[in-house]
């Protein structure tokens, strides 16, 4: 039964509106009991008790923020009376949580991948276009589209399809490096069994430095096209890709365990139900992918500001814990070197959907990583080496973390949100709705809503119900909205000068 308001934890002296409230009418859950004194938005919090000028705003069991004045039983509270606590850069120390030891599954699962050459595993058999440099978007576009309509009904390739981007000329220095890591982590990719790298031929980003970093693609094909080197690049294109094609048709689908499964955890257009529905099941499917021996990547550093010590003190070692410091604090400092206020993270969007403060924001998007232990940090772009959780430096930008969980190597993305997007990286991005009315407002967006968890479905039969979407998923027996309709994009973290 799906209930007017939700007191999440014990401590707290706010709740979350359900359902826009009307002011007088009276909302009850459980022992919690209110009346509002004016209209409040859904998803938005209100007052339970007398909350004092500069007293804690209490949600999930932890402070989001202070009372900026004197705010009454049943006053709606959010951005015109309260500010966020956080401020400046911080010291931590190693305070290890013990860990409770996690469940043994009852059953093995799998799902039906690809084995690659090396042993690693993807979930699509697809051919890529990567291109060096922005100038020669249109032409990979081309590429793509004229090799899609050559393909036979007999070929094992799920698709040629290439991503276009800005950069890989005018860049220098670690601004060229991030573009160069990440198109090559992209390369590399184990969903796309074969690649045609195509550059121009007078960029910063050269095919041969590009190639360099690269190294050899053991887990699949990869071949070069410089457009400039030869008379008829599409031509020439054409030719790669159908030998590309002709090696991708000797890989078929076969059992793999989902330990073998690595998934990125992202959310954005986040709002008040982020925090109760789409990242508490993300977090659950977290934990049991992870109690088979899966891998999950959590990235959005900047929203982990405000909530960053239920992670440090859920790292595996020491090193890892000084690691954790470092991302939060190295991304502090960049905002710091930008003249940039580190704490102004909530978007209007978010706010609109009852997002107050970045400690709110963050407590509900660390959620997505469950209890698990960290067991590693990631720089930008780079790939994953342990099973289990990581956390991946990054911005939360939607276009650029998607790219970037693509590049550190998860198969798939999960990607809660409560306003929706269309938004789709390189590899399948999951749409998950926090909320029923935007799943069913955005059909065209949404895979799966987690908005049924306030109306009654309990979390772990939302779990079971995932975990089963996830193997279809990875399987290639259902695709994603974001691959139904072709939004396939990448973006890359820019941090310098073009010439």
């Amino acid at each position: 039964m799906k209930e007017p308001i939700i007191k999440i934890n014990e401590l707290d002296n706010v709740a979350v509106v359900i359902d826009e409230a009307a002011q007088g009418q009276e909302l009850r859950s459980g022992a919690a009991a209110v009346t509002p004194l004016e209209n409040i938005p859904a998803g938005h919090k209100v007052a339970l008790q007398p909350i004092k000028e500069g007293e804690d705003i209490l949600k999930y069991g932890n402070p989001i923020g202070h009372a900026t004045r004197d705010i009454k039983t049943g006053e709606w509270v959010h951005s015109h009376n309260t500010k966020t606590n956080l401020s400046g850069k911080l010291e931590y120390t190693y305070e290890p949580r013990e860990q409770a030891e996690a469940e043994k599954p009852n059953e093995e699962l799998s799902f039906q991948g690809y084995r690659r050459p090396n042993g690693e595993v993807g979930i699509r058999n697809e051919i890529w276009i990567i291109n060096t440099v922005g100038c020669i978007n249109k032409s990979a576009e081309l590429l793509a589209d004229m090799a899609t309509k050559e393909l036979q009904d007999s070929d094992e390739v799920d698709g040629v399809y290439h991503f276009p981007h800005p950069f890989g000329c005018s860049q220098l220095g670690d601004d060229l490096t991030n573009t160069q890591r990440v198109l090559s982590s992209l390369v590399l990719h184990p969903n796309a069994v074969g690649v045609v790298v195509m550059g121009l031929g007078c960029e910063n980003n050269t095919i041969k430095s590009f190639q360099e970093m690269v190294g050899d693609k053991e887990n699949g094909k990869v071949v070069y096209l410089g457009a400039q080197d030869v008379e008829d690049e599409i031509e020439e294109g054409l030719n790669l890709i159908e030998e590309l094609v002709e090696y991708a048709n000797g890989f078929k689908r076969e059992p793999v365990p989902v330990s073998e499964l690595k998934v990125g955890l992202k959310c954005g257009g986040s709002d008040g139900f982020s925090g109760i529905t789409g990242n508490p099941l993300v977090g659950s499917f977290s934990n049991r992918l992870i109690s088979h021996g899966g891998t999950t990547i959590l990235t959005e550093v900047p929203e982990m500001f405000g909530a960053e010590k239920l992670l440090m003190n859920r790292a595996e070692s020491e090193s890892v814990f000084e690691n954790t410091v470092k991302l939060v604090n190295d991304f502090k400092q960049y905002f710091l070197d930008h003249d940039q206020n580190v704490y102004e993270n909530p978007s209007p969007g978010n706010k609109d959907g009852g997002i107050t403060t970045l400690e709110e924001k963050s407590l509900g998007c660390v959620q997505k990583g469950g209890n698990a232990t960290v067991v590693d940090v990631l720089e930008y772009a780079g790939r994953v080496k342990k099973k289990g959780l990581n956390l991946l430096q990054g911005p939360g930008n939607d276009l650029v973390s998607v790219t970037n969980l693509a590049a550190a190597g998860a198969h798939i993305v999960l990607f809660t949100t409560g306003r929706g997007t269309p938004f789709g990286g390189p590899v399948p991005t999951v749409k998950i709705s926090t909320n029923s009315a935007l799943a069913q407002k955005k059909k065209r967006w949404i895979d799966f809503n987690a908005g049924e968890f306030v109306e009654g479905k309990p979390l772990e039969t939302l779990t079971d119900e995932f975990m089963d979407e996830m193997i279809a998923w990875a399987s290639g027996t259902k695709e994603t909205r974001n691959e139904m309709y072709n939004f396939k994009e990448i973006a890359i973290f820019k941090d310098g000068v073009i010439l």
